[in-house]
């Protein structure tokens, strides 16, 4: 018997790619610049993901070299083109 039910955001792998996907469909401002509340909002209210996994993944994106924090923490910004996070294939 589960008493559970299953977080796909567990893995902080698979909230960081969800995080760079939110981030690639959000229109960036100045400079590239996205307003980490314009993912945050997404992922914790639409999508249903909790603090804990926004913030293992927002490290793990980072870590990856997916995505940059501003140390203000107020924006990211996507990184240039490395590994395609769909296919995993390299982009030079």
């Amino acid at each position: 018997m589960k008493h559970t039910e299953e977080r796909p955001y567990a893995d902080p792998e698979a909230a960081a790619r969800k995080l760079v996907e939110l981030a690639a469909n959000v229109e960036a401002v100045q400079d590239g610049r996205i307003y980490i509340e314009r993912i945050n909002a997404h992922f914790l209210f639409k999508l249903k993901g909790s603090g804990s996994e926004f913030g293992a993944g927002l490290k793990h994106a980072i870590e990856r070299g997916w995505l940059s924090k501003h140390e203000s923490g107020t924006y990211v910004k996507l990184m240039p083109p490395g590994e395609d996070l769909l296919t995993g294939k390299l982009h030079i």
